[in-house]
């Protein structure tokens, strides 16, 4: 598995292309689409889906025209659907939703949702064997605002608790900033 990084958008934020073969999945494709569709026929990839860790418009940007380019599903959860319009994008696009403990195979590639609320109500996490996609649930040394509608700091402790307790050597991946491991976050991160 080969996971891409790409900062997108006036706030950077991560999207990933994860890739197995000339499958690919994107996970939070924030923005830029024209962009995030050349590095696809650039490396001759087959996008399969779209999973979002959250709704918010940052991390959403680009769901519709990659989806329509591709025909493939795009997953959030079903709590982030009714977002105050400044929060979200106004075109976003979901044909799919999905929850706690649910997995989703794309493209042989298997992703198991761990429900995180706190930066949203519907924010995810999605695990992999080989890498942990923590959206603006834990960043390295931080960890998502929880003052937006919907947020709360309380289940965002809850949630950072779970991931603490992991047992994942891998490497995770953020929303926003560089990848860590939960080892160095345990050891460093004052949230966690």
């Amino acid at each position: 598995m080969d996971v891409y990084t790409m900062p997108l958008g006036p706030l950077q934020a991560n999207c990933y292309l994860v890739s197995q073969g000339k499958n690919c999945v994107a996970i939070d494709p924030g923005d830029e689409p024209s962009e995030l569709l050349a590095f696809l026929k650039k490396r001759d990839l087959t996008l399969r889906g779209i999973l979002l860790t959250h709704g918010h418009f940052d991390h959403v940007g680009a769901c519709k025209e990659l989806a329509g380019a591709s025909g493939c599903p795009v997953y959030l959860h079903e709590l982030d659907l009714h977002m105050p319009p400044y929060l979200s994008s106004p075109g976003l696009y979901v044909t799919d939703h999905y929850g706690e403990g649910d997995t989703v195979t794309l493209g042989g590639m298997t992703f198991r949702v761990l429900s995180t609320p706190g930066h949203s109500q519907g924010s995810v996490c999605l695990l992999t064997g080989e890498a942990l996609f923590t959206g603006d649930t834990l960043f390295n040394g931080g960890c998502g605002r929880t003052d937006f509608p919907g947020g709360s700091w309380s289940q965002m402790r809850q949630s950072l608790g779970r991931l603490a307790a992991l047992d994942f050597e891998g490497p995770v991946y953020p929303g926003h900033g560089p990848a860590t491991t939960l080892s160095m976050e345990r050891a460093m991160n004052p949230y966690f």
